[in-house]
């Protein structure tokens, strides 16, 4: 929680408000009654803007005084262009490549030489498998593309 200072503006900790009064004892957590009569206020949680993931992000810009509500904190948008955007496209895609290749592991079973499985069984599973490995050149990938379903 954050608080504004009335006179100086500025904005400051619980931490730091009661580092200026060593020797006082305040409640837990500081009420409204207790933070105005030392001459701060609270600063409320502002809202959002809406955002268009992967590449769109909220970014604190501050606080705001809205009217007779009090102050609050002030968001903008923030948009990811070249490397950033590439960032987020390669962690993105390396989280997708882990995940197929656990679902990949998981399934190494199937196509063992000595498996138990009927023949359409381990084909199906084969075809699954290969969908799994194919998935990196899907459309979408790695911010919108489908799963492919494990044969049961």
């Amino acid at each position: 929680m954050e608080y504004r200072n009335n006179t100086s503006g500025a904005v400051e900790t619980r931490s730091a408000i009661l580092a200026k009064y060593p020797n006082t004892s305040f409640p837990k957590p500081l009420t409204n009654t207790v933070i105005e009569s030392l001459g701060y206020k609270t600063i409320k949680e502002g809202a959002q803007p809406s955002l268009t993931p992967p590449y769109e992000s909220a970014v604190r810009d501050g606080i705001e005084e809205i009217s007779d509500r009090g102050w609050f904190t002030k968001y903008k948008k923030v948009t990811a262009t070249g490397d950033a955007k590439t960032k987020i496209d390669t962690d993105r895609a390396l989280a997708v490549r882990t995940e197929r290749d656990k679902k990949l592991h998981d399934c190494d079973w199937t196509q063992a030489a000595d498996t138990a499985l009927a023949s359409d069984k381990k084909a199906a599973w084969a075809t699954y498998r290969t969908s799994l490995r194919n998935l990196p050149a899907a459309s979408g990938f790695p911010h919108t593309h489908t799963w492919p379903t494990a044969p049961s």
